[in-house]
């Protein structure tokens, strides 16, 4: 199975990612994992991306999208994956929905976290203070939930004109909600 993981920051993406993983058998891509792991190795699109960061600019789309193609050519993504936090934006979700159609490895199933801001704002605060998260404290999290609210909205509808969109409440405990996002899928 081919999913896209979306919801705000707080909703429990990375978690539930790491328990789907286990539970489909397929691997789980982040692209903040896929990132420092081409700066580390120092492949030619790593190298451009640590010029990038080191002026303190953030990586193109162009560049993450690459990263990404390289990623899904593995052999273990042919059965499936689990795309955690991205895309973030329309135009994300268009180049990635062009890439993968290109590879012949369309989205099958786009999960979107339904989390109340009130429970989004108590976790964030939670991890601020358990983690010592700087993006955590509670200007950055406004910040992000608007963010969040404004680009990615129109990807959940993105997914929705496609058929794809599932919404699955993501309160409750851990094991709740991944039962529910497998009940789902």
């Amino acid at each position: 199975m081919r999913i896209v993981l979306l919801g705000a920051p707080g909703s429990g993406k990375g978690t539930q990612a790491t328990l789907l993983k286990q539970r489909l058998a397929v691997p789980h891509i982040s692209t903040g994992e896929i990132l420092r792991a081409a700066v580390a190795a120092g492949t030619p699109l790593g190298l451009q991306a640590k010029a990038v960061m080191a002026s303190g600019a953030l990586v193109s789309d162009e560049i993450v999208l690459g990263m990404l193609e390289e990623r899904f050519r593995t052999d273990d993504v042919q059965r499936g994956f689990i795309l955690d936090g991205y895309p973030r934006n329309l135009a994300q979700a268009r180049a990635l929905d062009a890439l993968l159609g290109r590879l012949q490895l369309p989205v099958q199933r786009a999960v979107q976290l339904d989390v109340a801001e009130a429970t989004l704002l108590g976790r964030l605060a939670g991890r601020a203070q358990a983690e010592g998260r700087a993006d955590d404290n509670p200007e950055a999290v406004a910040h992000r939930l608007h963010v969040y609210t404004d680009q990615t909205a129109p990807v959940i509808d993105f997914y929705q004109r496609r058929g794809t969109l599932v919404r699955v409440p993501g309160e409750g405990s851990v094991e709740e909600i991944l039962e529910r996002i497998v009940a789902a899928l």
